[in-house]
């Protein structure tokens, strides 16, 4: 993967990364992989907790990990930055006002990137992508997924290969869009349970032979319903042919 990632950056032009560092395990990682590949000082760190939502802990572990790794790193408060969406002439649903916050957070991470030539890191696990979990133009946004190809049970075994601390191995993943939001919490099922599903779905063993085998028939039948209502956050957009 190192490699792979280093290849990229050179047929690029490009030699620069820069990364949204949450404090989980999946932003963790990318860091590690990406200063492997291009080292530390061509990747920067940027921070975007929300006052009051945003844990202490996690800015903690990304801070500290960023400054371990030796990497640049920027913290950026982002509730400065959805007071104006408050005064759209609409009322916002709950979805538009979470989902903004993944799209802001982007839009800084883009910023940088283009002020200083370099490529956005996505930090969304083929878990994530096959589900479509994830913002649309937002966290879901990137130049290059680093690990797109990695199961969420995957990740936490090459975390622990390259040796990502504890903290980043232990704690529930959670976007933190809201307060005691957890990702197992909001799709109602393990990440153990989808992804035994995800690879034998990958194998073309249909939903009806997976639930023969004695899996929960609603976990299979609810991740096979996730991927399709979702594919549209994962394909380019429908073009509408002329002739």
């Amino acid at each position: 993967m190192i490699a792979e990632l280093a290849r990229y950056f050179k047929q690029s032009g490009l030699d620069r990364a820069v990364i949204g560092v949450s404090g989980g395990i999946d932003s963790a990682l990318t860091l590690k992989l990406a200063v492997d590949a291009i080292g530390a000082d061509k990747v920067t760190g940027i921070l975007m907790p929300e006052k009051g939502i945003s844990s202490e802990e996690n800015i903690l572990h990304a801070k500290t990990l960023c400054e371990f790794l030796k990497v640049e790193h920027f913290s950026v408060q982002i509730n400065k930055y959805l007071i104006d969406y408050m005064s759209l002439p609409w009322q916002q649903s709950d979805l538009a006002r979470i989902n903004i916050k993944a799209r802001i957070r982007m839009i800084i991470l883009y910023n940088y990137a283009n002020t200083k030539n370099a490529l956005v890191l996505g930090t969304s696990n083929k878990t994530e992508l096959s589900l479509g979990y994830g913002t649309k133009h937002g966290d879901l946004a990137a130049d290059i997924e680093v690990i797109g190809d990695l199961f969420k049970e995957d990740v936490y075994a090459l975390a622990e290969h390259v040796g990502l601390p504890d903290e980043f191995l232990n704690k529930p993943p959670s976007a933190e869009l809201y307060m005691g939001q957890t990702d197992e919490k909001d799709l109602g099922m393990t990440y153990k349970e989808i992804d035994s599903i995800l690879k034998q779905a990958e194998k073309g063993i249909s939903k009806e032979e997976i639930i023969n085998k004695g899996i929960n028939p609603n976990t299979v039948l609810k991740t096979f319903r996730l991927m399709e209502l979702n594919r549209h956050k994962i394909t380019p957009p429908y073009i509408i042919p002329t002739a």
